[in-house]
Order: C-alpha cells, then sequence, then structure tokens
C-alpha cells in the first residue's frame, strides 16, 4: 500500500514564534525506523477555515495518511473535533462514552461544564491512548490521526500508532553524484524518469563554478540503478567530472 504521511500542526503559537515547534522532527524520525517520509507538513493558525480547508485538501489524496496536532481540547479555540467530523464523516460529533467516563473519573465535579465536551468526537471514531493524563486523541480509518499539541503527550501517541499500523519496514535506496557542471546538463535525463524514481538535484557554485549533487531514491534498487547510470553515461560522454558521493 502506498502510503503519504502528512502533518498537521495547529497553533498559532508557532506562527507568532512564542513556542517552537517540536512535531516535525520527531515524526520524521519515527517514520525513518520503518523507510517511510514525510509527504507534506502544514504549520497553521487556530482559524476554522484554514483548518477545514487543509484538511479537505488532503482528504482528496487517497492514499493520505494524517497527524494532527492540537485543537482537541476544551477551550473555544479548540476545533479540530467539530472540523474533523464535518470534514472525514460530514456527521455531528456524538459523545464517546469510554471517553466521557474517563473524563468524570479524572476531574469529579470539575468534568462539567466545560471538559465533559472533550468527548464529544466524530462518529466512529477509536480513541487514542495518553499515558500523561487518559485524555484521549482519537483516530479515524485507521489513517487519521489527532492529538494534542503537547509534544510530551502526542509524541507517545503518534510512536504506538506508527509502530501498530505503519511498521512494515520499507527498504529505501538512494545513489547520489557530485557533478562539475549545472543542472542544466542533465534536464534532458531527468525528463525520462518514471514517478517510481524520486530526483533530488542541488545546484551550487564553489569558486564560481556551477556544480550539482544529483540524487536519486526508490525502492526498485535494479531500476533505480538503471537510471542513475544513464547520467553517469551522460556526463562522461561529455567527458564532465563528477564523484560518487
Amino acid at each position: 500500500m502506498n502510503m503519504n504521511f502528512y502533518i498537521v500542526i495547529i497553533g498559532t503559537e508557532i506562527l507568532n514564534n512564542r513556542r517552537q515547534d517540536k512535531h516535525f522532527k520527531f515524526v520524521q524520525n519515527e517514520l525513518a525506523k520503518y523507510g517511510h517520509e514525510i509527504f507534506a507538513s502544514f504549520v497553521i493558525k487556530d482559524d476554522r477555515l484554514l483548518i477545514e480547508n487543509s484538511y479537505k485538501m488532503i482528504q482528496q489524496d487517497k492514499d493520505a495518511v494524517i497527524f494532527s496536532f492540537g485543537g482537541i481540547g476544551s477551550t473555544p479555540d479548540d476545533l479540530t473535533r467539530e472540523i474533523a467530523a464535518k470534514v472525514f464523516t460530514s456527521k455531528p460529533l456524538k459523545r464517546h462514552k469510554t471517553f466521557e467516563k474517563d473524563i468524570i473519573e479524572k476531574f469529579k465535579e470539575e468534568a462539567y461544564p466545560h471538559r465533559i465536551h472533550m468527548a464529544d468526537l466524530p462518529q466512529g471514531a477509536q480513541l487514542l491512548f495518553n499515558p500523561v493524563n487518559n485524555m484521549s486523541g482519537f483516530s479515524l480509518e485507521k489513517r487519521f490521526f489527532f492529538v494534542p499539541g503537547f509534544p510530551n503527550m502526542a509524541h507517545p501517541m503518534i510512536a504506538n500508532v506508527i509502530e501498530k499500523y505503519f511498521s512494515l519496514s520499507l527498504q529505501n535506496y538512494r545513489y547520489t553524484l557530485l557533478a562539475e557542471t549545472s543542472e542544466n546538463t542533465l534536464i534532458d535525463v531527468m525528463k525520462t524518469l518514471p514517478s517510481s524514481v524520486e530526483l533530488s538535484s542541488l545546484p551550487m557554485f564553489v569558486d564560481n563554478k556551477a556544480k550539482v549533487e544529483l540524487s536519486l531514491s526508490g525502492k526498485d534498487q535494479l531500476e533505480l540503478q538503471k537510471y542513475f547510470q544513464l547520467f553517469e553515461q551522460k556526463l562522461q560522454s561529455l567527458e564532465i567530472p563528477y564523484a560518487l558521493t
């Protein structure tokens, strides 16, 4: 199964520099343990329309997996639960009885009138265990995951999700060279690459001379070697020096 991993980090406080993001690098490292990479990452304000449009855009990708951080508490700016219900279920929120019980057990009479609403979740949601205080996150369809914005709570939850659902390790191969030429020399070869081969081309100037670091990655090693050799053959035919890195 092809999976495109998206991160949505909801936090005005990150954008106005009151907090520093700690989620991107964490998810990147967790996915890398199993040969996965982040497809896209977004840091967005606590804005209803922006959150909704972000979710809708990602939903259009049939291979999308979402890790969404923040906005699942009980304050007025916690909009994630309501918006997730609208976008991913087209149904209103529904009180999750197990989570309701957890909230009452923890907060007693202080569960009302506000905290109890954390148990109002999209219909069909499954709880994600929060090891810090048992105030759960939730998931939909086993591929859309919603957790708190606090790293100490969110990171164990996401680590568990990745291990549980996406731990099938995928070997990824990469071949890289550094050539003493500009990107322009290799564009014709670049155009022959299939979608299964990921291209990274990094131009640079060293001592006022153009160089390019070209890297190919993919899951099929033989296919990767085949296309990488095309670049080597091109450089050799033009007598352009290059080094494998």
